[in-house]
């Protein structure tokens, strides 16, 4: 993180409020956009998968993305306005995949028992403090790193994006790389315009008939009668539980702390366990803190201010609840714009943050070889007992972290 970033403390000063009309700059927009973008077209399938899984009808998968849509525009809307950052509340895409493997065989009555279980016991975490308790463990140098480790895999899917599709990302690159010359805090806006309409003119954004009336259909909730069966609870619950802190609200605390925001986790991880304590009757199967999508929303190009990025969120709030109210248009958008645009204005997004964090990663020479340790296993992906690499990276990088501090200890006494 820059000197500059560092420099202004999120939340104190009250000359860190944005005016009304710098609300609706382009840069906020885009950055409330952009999460809402790459998290709906990267992951929305994998909870229709697992909406299927527990035998949900159309209408039914329907309530789940209205359900979700709300709860992620809520928890938003409200986290940024009540602590002036962009906290970014997303759906648990683990835990959507350990739902779509682990439901068939359960009804719907006893998924949703599930959801409510693993939300009360996210909703106890944020009550007792625990993860606040949990986060004072975790090196800052081991934080960035875990956060590089993330995103780093995004920035890089730019380039395959390039050598596919050209005409598109090549323009796109082009003017990135112009408006970070002249027109920094307006580089990653004009590139997603230039994007569209590149794509746009070359006919590469389809929308066939029936998908402009599918469009216009507005989701309706469904709620379904909980039933907890102490089988589907800890075969299912406490899995989801699981999950969704180690490889969701873990990094997304990182996320944040990386940035510079020093909001209380604690509270942040009991707010998303309530909103799926409402909503899990819908389909709102877990909220959680925005690991990776959060990041485009907190960078250097939404304002140079790290105290003045908070109305991102507010936008991306808005666009989460748009999303879930019009889950059509939604689907529809998503399917028209072509992949590589999506990867590439997500990965030229989070360049500088990921460029941020290896610089922090690395400043410590003590934690050196921890957080490039923490850094390594995070990139590479690895998925053990359903839980993913960020857990795993900090947990071996917090390891080697304890073992040096030990080792050096050992030095000095002799």
């Amino acid at each position: 993180m820059n000197a500059r970033s560092q420099s202004s403390v999120p939340n104190e000063a009250e000359s860190t409020r944005v005016s009304f009309p710098a609300l609706f700059l382009p840069a906020y927009v885009i950055a409330g956009l952009l999460p809402v973008l790459v998290g709906y077209s990267s992951a929305a399938a994998i909870v229709f998968q697992a909406a299927e899984a527990a035998g949900a009808t159309h209408a039914g998968i329907a309530s789940w993305m209205w359900a979700l849509g709300i709860g992620m525009g809520v928890g938003t809307f409200a986290l940024s306005l009540r602590y002036r950052a962009p906290v970014i509340v997303a759906w648990s895409t683990p835990g959507a995949a350990l739902l779509a493997t682990s439901l068939p065989g359960a009804t719907m009555a006893e998924a949703i028992g599930a959801f409510l279980f693993s939300s009360a016991l996210l909703t106890l975490c944020g009550i007792t403090g625990l993860f606040d308790r949990i986060m004072r463990f975790v090196p800052g140098s081991l934080a960035a790193a875990m956060l590089a480790g993330v995103l780093v895999p995004f920035v890089l899917g730019v380039f395959p994006a390039l050598t596919s599709e050209m005409p598109i990302v090549g323009i796109m690159f082009v003017v990135y790389l112009a408006g970070r010359r002249w027109l920094s805090s307006s580089a990653i806006p004009l590139t997603f315009v230039a994007g569209i309409a590149v794509a746009a003119l070359s006919g590469q954004i389809r929308i066939a008939g029936e998908d402009l009336t599918w469009a216009g259909s507005i989701a309706v909730p469904l709620a379904t009668m909980p039933s907890f069966e102490v089988a589907t609870l800890i075969g299912i619950g406490v899995p989801l539980f699981i999950v969704t802190m180690a490889s969701q609200n873990l990094p997304g605390v990182a996320v944040l702390r990386a940035h510079g925001y020093r909001v209380p986790a604690s509270p942040l991880v009991g707010w998303t366990g309530a909103l799926g304590l409402a909503l899990g009757p819908f389909g709102g199967y877990a909220f959680n803190l925005s690991a990776v999508t959060a990041s485009i929303a907190m960078g250097d190009d939404v304002h140079p201010d790290t105290a003045r990025r908070y109305p991102a969120g507010y936008w991306c709030g808005i666009f989460y609840v748009l999303a879930g109210i019009f889950g059509g248009a939604v689907a529809v958008a998503f399917a028209a714009f072509p992949r590589e645009l999506v990867a590439a204005i997500a990965g030229l997004a989070l360049l500088g943050t990921v460029a941020a964090s290896l610089k922090s990663m690395v400043e410590d020479d003590a934690d050196r070889e921890a957080a490039m340790i923490t850094f390594a296993v995070t990139a590479s992906g690895i998925s053990l007992f359903t839980i993913g690499s960020a857990f795993w990276g900090i947990v071996i990088g917090l390891a080697v972290h304890r073992m040096m501090r030990g080792r050096r200890r050992t030095a000095v006494a002799g």
